[in-house]
């Protein structure tokens, strides 16, 4: 074996032509077989950081070869062999290939002819991509070398890649020519729908609205000012700054009905901002109304519409006449709108039609419809938004597909999907739309709708592909559709070259809606058009690809342009910006995540917060960095640009960043609560927050925003119309938030003394509702889980069994919940417990003999698995039975005294008794017992059904507010891969059968556990709790998200510390584990979330399920459970007077239940 494979490297020249370039790999070809010898194990030694040499996935071999060499005979002796023709089909899947993609071509001597092989991995290709390339291959020689005069004198950009079919194809997808009616401006259109439709409302605003007729007539009043007061001349630049409001409808109308054009200005821009717009566009008027004219000074001319329009509505004598003869045609620009802008001054892009805001408004207008328009930051209250369309019965709605995302997730968590009931047409545009949002929007319509996607920049207006989305389909991705009629889009290369099919290339559009150019700037008007068959089409700058289907798909940017939630922003205005700060030398802004800007500043000498209010005073808001990281160098590659892969995370900390110390920390339960729903809203993994911060300017925007607001009302209980979200905006920090939340909820849990309420029915308990349900729906009828028992050997003295009786009598008199029924009411779903005296809640089971403990066990082993032992209906949950050790033949047992060695046995079910009741219920007896079966009695003092009662009246709103922030953040459906050895069905009630592992620690392991616990103090609960969680780490394979369910005693306040009954929470344990961590830390982090965990304990289990949309049947973590039980010496022994009684201990089968 001497074949070695050398690696063949060939940088070439688009430009070159062919003779160029084979000349140039002529002379790779005759230096790399100087060296060929060279082993390629020894190359890539060379280089051992390279992790895999991409050189070895694409391979080129040229084999010659004669057909008569491979058939001459073999002479061996007398024997001759000669090669014998075989055919093997071999199937695709067999074939087997070193490399990724081979070019093999071969040459038959004889016949004078090549061939080629191309053998391509089926794990990165297709068999027809496969085909296809090879079809190109061909394609691609037969231009090179079937006219060898024509081609070699073209550089090697112009070989076109298209197969016919695709040109055809090209062809027929920009065939989109379409004739409409006569072209009319956008006021004659609002005109017509105003003479057909005049007491039709035109536009309503909440309780706000106009007729068609009433428009059209504030509009010519307007139209008339302008022209007849103001000196209005046709294509004069008319600025309007106003909130949305009607005023909004109006202004923009009069202006297109003066002949004026259109500059929509942001009140949301800063003042600088806006005096620069002002000023490139010379306009000399600005239409503003009451919430925006402050924002002005005197020397610009301001027209407030609503001041004007009251002063001339008593005028009757509008001139439609002077209107008519305005002469407006469809080809006058209609509007100038600005985009960021590369040089770090916006550009203002001229049109002759529309685009989003006011499509929205003259869609509506054009066509007879009825526009609803929302007060300001109507689109980031959901309760709001969500009340309007349902109201309004919105047919239309457009939105950009963040907010879109953000409407529907909020309108599954609030179970108003009906939101969607009267929806005819749903269109987004203005970012990528992800299969994710398609399917949203598919599980939470209760209409079948059309669901569009528009794709076009300004400059094209608006959009210019559209596609139908099927949200019921599972696409890979979603296209930006087809072109519009009337609309050409192609794809060129790098070197405007037509792209092929799935060949990503820049995108050029053309058509009616190409604008006419920026305002001022026929500079870079030039750079952005270009001519292409005589056609002028605008570059946009967008990556896409076209597959067979003649649909575009959205692939990114050749530049750094970015749209962040649907607004366009150029980041070198941004940078542009920064600049101007004079003590800065360089800095580079990035989009992180989809969500947020960051600027990196290189500077040793500024602050953060000086960098914020520079670009607050220079900036729209939306194009303020979220983040700003001081560095004294940025980052720089070979070519001594800056290197953007290198730059520092959200997580890095510069010096100039205020440390934990500095920083105001909360002071208070309901600051605590605010600021972990801040942390999780924000993501900030690691970066503390201060609770005099501003949300907005550590990575808050307003879809984030939506979602804060939202959680708010969740946890904390409230509506829109108790308190807006309009405050929040104001007060954007956690301290003002948390005093806004004090207004709608009680500052803490009320301590008040519980007292009793003299009732005999009331609803059972959470704990009674959860054992209950257990019982019903979660383990099987015929294994017993929930009856328990104690059992007590008398070990000196004797008991007198009707004493032992009576003594058990008072301790039911005293503790209610030992005859309590529990019956489920089927009107009202709810469980209600009983309290009487008229039924048998008492059995006392007849006296046995046995021989031995074994018999014995068996014995107590069978009474607490029949399912019959206790009646929850009928209040039977407490049972007692007595047992005499088998005397000799010589010996008589007495039948009224339990005498040594005798075992008295109380069964219980545990919807009545947890493991503290025991104890209680043991004491009682004994004192019972002993003092001539006296107890006390206190008629005030608080019973079991009082603690339900009192229970579900708490306050839970912090508690609610905990654990939602708690789990938020976990899955809780998803379960913990254990290595288990089978799976068990879903729809399989469980067993109730156990194995049972006993581990004991030896006592010198026993002393270092405790040791440890002790040095850091921690109790042992914690620390076996993180050893815990450490060994599911490793037992699931290195799962970081670990949730599991402990018991928790629930005795949270002091008159449940006597009390007989069922108090035990079941509450979920969930950690997020860095495997960085070290074990100390870890501990540190569990100990933490135990003592958080023990405030709010008391929250039921049924309301986290509730809170999060979950059946007790099926949550994956109440399937491992984690306890540690304090095992006292003093506790297995009673004395009552002479007599003592030990706990018998029963050992545990391997199979129990």
């Amino acid at each position: 074996m001497f074949v070695n494979a050398i690696p063949l490297r060939c940088q070439l020249d688009p430009q070159w032509l062919l003779h160029k370039l084979v000349k140039h790999v002529q002379e790779i070809l005759t230096n790399s077989r100087k060296y060929s010898y060279f082993p390629l194990r020894r190359l890539l030694d060379q280089h051992p950081h390279a992790s895999k040499s991409a050189f070895l996935d694409t391979s080129f071999e040229f084999m010659r070869y004669s057909p008569q060499d491979l058939g001459k005979d073999i002479i061996i002796g007398d024997s001759h062999l000669f090669a014998m023709p075989i055919s093997i089909k071999i199937s695709e899947d067999e074939v087997m290939s070193k490399f990724d993609f081979i070019v093999s071509i071969q040459h038959d001597f004889d016949m004078n002819q090549l061939s080629c092989t191309i053998n391509a991995s089926l794990d990165l290709f297709n068999v027809e991509t496969i085909h296809k390339i090879g079809q190109r291959f061909h394609s691609m020689c037969r231009q090179l070398l079937a006219s060898i005069h024509n081609q070699t004198t073209q550089s090697i950009y112009e070989l076109s890649f298209i197969m016919p079919d695709e040109r055809l194809l090209m062809q027929s997808m920009n065939n989109t020519q379409a004739s409409f009616s006569s072209i009319t401006c956008i006021h004659h259109e609002f005109v017509n729908q105003a003479m057909k439709h005049p007491q039709k409302l035109a536009v309503e605003l909440d309780e706000q609205s106009l007729t068609y007729c009433e428009v059209l007539y504030y509009v010519q009043i307007l139209s008339l000012t302008l022209l007849n007061e103001y000196h209005v001349i046709p294509g004069e630049i008319v600025c309007q700054c106003v909130e949305r409001s009607l005023s909004m409808v109006i202004g923009i109308m009069g202006i297109e009905m003066a002949g004026g054009v259109y500059c929509p200005l942001s009140p949301r821009d800063p003042q600088h901002r806006l005096y620069t717009l002002i000023q490139q566009t010379r306009s000399r008027l600005v239409l503003v109304h009451w919430l925006t004219k402050m924002k002005f000074n005197n020397d610009i001319l301001l027209i407030d519409i609503q001041s004007m329009l009251l002063n001339n509505e008593a005028k009757n004598d509008v001139n439609v006449d002077q209107l008519s003869s305005i002469t407006v045609t469809p080809n006058n620009i209609a509007y100038i709108i600005f985009t960021s802008g590369s040089t770090g001054i916006p550009k203002a892009i001229a049109r002759c039609s529309f685009d989003i805001h006011v499509q929205e408004i003259f869609g509506a207008l054009m066509h007879g419809a009825t526009l609803v328009m929302l007060h300001p930051r109507g689109t980031i209250d959901f309760d709001y938004l969500s009340n309007i369309v349902q109201m309004k019965q919105i047919t239309y709605i457009l939105m950009v597909p963040s907010l879109l995302r953000s409407f529907f997730t909020l309108a599954a968590q609030s179970d108003k999907t009906a939101v969607s009931k009267y929806f005819r047409s749903l269109c987004t545009g203005g970012e990528s739309v992800s299969v994710q949002l398609s399917t949203l929007i598919a599980n939470n319509s209760v209409s079948e709708y059309n669901v569009w996607n528009y794709y076009g920049p300004a400059e094209i207006t608006i959009s210019c592909t559209l596609h139908l989305i099927d949200i019921k389909a599972n696409p890979k991705s979603i296209p930006i559709g087809r072109s519009l009629p009337n609309y050409r889009c192609i794809i060129l290369s790098e070197f405007l070259q037509l792209a092929s099919v799935n060949q990503e290339g820049e995108l050029f559009v053309g058509g009616v809606g190409l604008f006419a150019g920026y305002l001022g700037r026929d500079d870079l008007t030039a750079k952005a058009l270009i001519e292409i068959d005589e056609q002028l089409f605008y570059r946009t700058g967008d990556l896409v690809t076209i597959d067979n289907n003649s649909l575009f798909y959205h692939r990114g940017r050749k530049d750094h342009q970015i749209k962040l939630r649907g607004q366009r922003i150029e980041l070198s205005e941004i940078e542009r910006c920064l600049l101007k700060i004079t003590i800065i030398s360089v800095c580079v802004v990035i989009k992180w995540n989809d969500d947020y800007l960051v600027a990196y500043v290189q500077s040793s000498d500024i602050h953060e917060e000086q960098l914020r209010q520079h670009c607050q005073s220079h900036l729209p808001p939306h194009m303020i960095p979220s983040f700003f990281i001081i560095l004294d160098k940025l980052p720089l590659n070979q070519n001594g640009k800056i290197d953007r892969k290198l730059l520092p995370s959200l997580q890095y900390s510069s010096p100039t960043m205020p440390s934990l110390s500095e920083l105001d920390t909360p002071v208070n339960q309901i600051e605590k609560s605010v600021y972990d729903i801040w942390y999780q809203v924000l993501e900030h993994n690691g970066r503390h927050i201060s609770t005099t911060t501003n949300f907005f300017t550590i990575g808050g925007h307003s879809r984030l925003f939506i979602e804060l607001y939202h959680r708010y009302q969740t946890i904390f209980g409230f509506n829109s119309r108790t308190l807006s979200i309009n405050p929040f905006l104001e007060q954007p920090t956690i301290q003002q938030h948390a005093k806004l939340l004090k207004t709608v909820t009680i500052d803490d849990i009320r301590r008040e003394q519980w007292y009793t309420l003299h009732i005999n029915q009331s609803m059972a308990s959470f704990a009674q509702e959860r054992i209950f349900l257990d019982e019903q729906i979660r383990f099987s009828y015929k294994h017993i889980f929930y009856n328990n028992f104690v059992a007590l050997r008398v070990t000196e003295g004797v008991l007198s069994i009707k004493r032992v009786l009576q003594a058990l009598q008072l301790v039911l008199k005293k503790h209610e919940i030992l005859r309590t029924s529990l019956v489920f009411n089927n009107n009202d779903s709810t469980l209600q417990q009983y309290v009487t005296d008229n039924h048998k809640t008492f059995t006392f089971r007849d006296q046995q003999n046995f021989e031995s403990d074994n018999e014995l066990q068996n014995i107590i082993y069978r009474t607490v698995i029949n399912p019959d032992l206790f009646d929850l209906s009928s209040g039977r949950v407490f049972s007692c039975q007595m047992f005499q050790q088998q005397k000799t033949t010589h010996e008589t047992a007495h039948t009224d005294f339990l005498e040594k060695s005798g075992v008295l046995v109380l069964y219980f079910h545990h919807v009545a008794v947890d493991g503290t009741s025991i104890a209680i219920l043991l004491s009682d007896f004994c004192n019972a017992y002993s003092n001539n079966m006296t107890v006390s009695l206190d008629e005030q003092s608080l019973k079991y059904i009082d603690y339900a009662v009192h229970e579900r009246i708490m306050d839970m709103t912090l508690s609610r507010s905990f654990w939602y922030s708690q789990l938020e953040r976990f899955n809780l459906k998803r379960a913990l891969k254990l290595p288990v050895d089978r799976h068990r069905s879903s729809v399989v009630q469980r067993s109730n059968l156990a194995s049972v592992a006993q581990i004991s620690f030896d006592k010198e392991l026993s002393m270092m556990f405790l040791t440890y616990a002790s040095l850091h103090q921690i109790t042992p609960f914690q620390l076996s709790l993180t050893i815990f969680y450490l060994f599911l780490f490793k037992l699931t394979h290195e799962e970081t998200d670990l949730c599991i369910a402990s018991l928790n005693a629930n005795r949270h306040r002091s008159e449940l510390e006597n009390m007989i009954g069922m108090f035990v929470s079941t509450l979920p344990y969930c950690v997020q584990l860095n495997s960085h961590l070290s074990f100390d830390e870890l501990v540190k982090h569990v100990r933490e979330k135990c003592l958080s965990i023990l405030e709010h304990s008391h929250y039921p289990l049924q309301h986290i399920l509730a809170d999060f949309r979950l059946n007790q049947s099926d949550v994956p973590f109440l399937d491992i459970v984690f306890n540690f039980l304090p095992d006292s010496i003093n506790t297995d022994r009673y004395s009552i007077g002479d007599v003592w009684l030990e706990e018998v201990p029963i050992e545990e089968s391997n199979e129990i239940a």
